[in-house]
C-alpha cells in the first residue's frame, strides 16, 4: 500500500480553503488541522470528547489526554496543541457548545460522533475535491512528522509527540522534499 501524501503548506491551503466552501466548514477546518497541527491519527480525532479538550471552566486545554481506547496502539497518550490549534479549537467550540461534556468533540448528524471508517472518508472526499490526489486521512500526520523534521526536531521528541513506541516506526513517516535536499546540499 502506498504511504499517503504530504502535503505542501500551499496545498494544506488549498483543501483548507476547499473545506470553507462546505456546509460543516468550521467542523472540517478543525478535523483537517487535528492531523496537520497535532499529528492526531483520523481514530484519534474520531475519539476525543469535549471533556478532553476544555477545562471545568469551559477553555481549550494545551493538552489533550487521550485514554488508551482512543488510541490505535491502546496506550494513552498526550498530544500537545499549539497556541495556533488552541484557537481553532476555540472557534470551533464557540460555534459547537458542548451539550454535554463526554459527548463526542465531531458529532454527526444523530449526535453520536464519527467512527475513524466515516470520518477517514470524510477527510479523503475533502482532499478528493480540493483536487489533491494521492491525499489521505493520514497526510497530515505524515506532514506533521515532516515538518517537525524540516525544523529541526530530535526523531525521539517526534516519536514522542507521534506515540510511537519505536523510532523506526516514525523515521517512515518522515518524506523528504526536493527543496528540503536542495537547502541540505546549499548547507556545505
Amino acid at each position: 500500500m502506498a504511504q499517503a501524501r504530504t502535503l505542501t503548506d500551499a496545498e494544506l491551503d488549498k483543501a483548507l480553503a476547499y473545506a470553507q466552501t462546505t456546509k460543516a466548514a468550521v467542523r472540517n477546518r478543525a478535523i483537517l488541522l487535528l492531523t496537520h497541527l497535532a499529528g492526531m491519527r483520523i481514530g484519534e480525532v474520531a475519539g476525543v470528547r469535549y471533556c478532553d479538550v476544555l477545562s471545568s471552566d469551559k477553555q481549550v486545554l494545551s493538552e489533550i489526554h487521550l485514554r488508551a481506547y482512543q488510541t490505535k496502539g491502546n496506550k494513552s497518550r498526550v498530544v500537545i496543541l499549539s497556541e495556533r490549534m488552541q484557537a481553532e479549537l476555540t472557534q470551533y467550540i464557540a460555534k459547537y457548545p458542548p451539550k454535554i461534556l463526554t459527548n463526542p468533540l465531531f458529532p454527526t448528524q444523530r449526535s453520536s460522533g464519527f467512527t475513524p471508517n466515516t470520518l477517514t472518508h470524510v477527510i479523503n472526499g475533502l482532499y478528493r475535491q480540493a483536487g489533491l490526489n494521492g491525499a489521505t486521512s493520514h497526510s497530515g500526520r505524515r506532514g506533521f512528522l515532516t515538518r517537525l523534521s524540516e525544523k529541526g526536531v530530535s526523531v525521539r521528541v517526534m516519536m514522542q509527540l507521534a506515540g510511537h513506541s519505536q523510532m523506526s516506526t516514525t523515521q517512515r513517516y518522515i518524506d523528504t522534499r526536493p527543496d528540503i535536499l536542495r537547502n541540505a546540499v546549499e548547507l556545505i
